[in-house]
């Protein structure tokens, strides 16, 4: 009984051991909790497939005017540290426009955020909203955007 005792308390003791050294050496705690994240670097986004919306409205004064609504909404949204990512997709068979990933994991939020966007108000664009589990630092990428982009769209 005693032997089994100390092998149960062996294998504690070395379960905690072990846990104990799954900690990165470079953990940085104030970043990860200044970032939201989980014990992985982790955390939920939003994350919105932008697609074909049903106004098939032809190019002119009024579908430039909507986009470049679309385009200021974006900017303020990452402003707002709301969207940290943003880009359109290449020609595809399914109708995907773009991609959008919101710091909000709250579906009904996200969708209020999405309300803003004049492409998306206008219905030349529709979307698709999925839970995403990502890296916790994604947008640390966005203070560096400004400085290698030589044009603002």
């Amino acid at each position: 009984m005693q032997k089994l005792l100390f092998i149960i308390f062996i294998s504690c003791l070395s379960a905690s051991f072990s846990s104990a050294q799954d900690v990165s050496k470079k953990y940085n705690k104030a970043l990860a909790d200044s970032l939201g994240a989980d014990d992985y670097g982790m955390k939920m986004y939003s994350f919105v497939i932008l697609k074909t919306g049903t106004n098939d409205m032809e190019a002119g004064a009024e579908r430039d005017s909507i986009f470049r609504g679309h385009m200021n909404n974006i900017g303020r949204l990452v402003e707002e540290d709301k969207l940290i990512v943003a880009g359109p997709f290449g020609a595809n068979d399914d109708q995907f426009r773009g991609l959008f990933i919101f710091t909000e994991p709250d579906i009904e939020k996200t969708k209020a955020l999405l309300a803003t966007d004049p492409a998306i108000a206008s219905e030349i664009l529709a979307y698709d909203i999925y839970p995403w589990y990502g890296s916790a630092a994604l947008g640390m990428y966005l203070p560096f955007s400004e400085e290698i982009a030589k044009k603002n769209p």
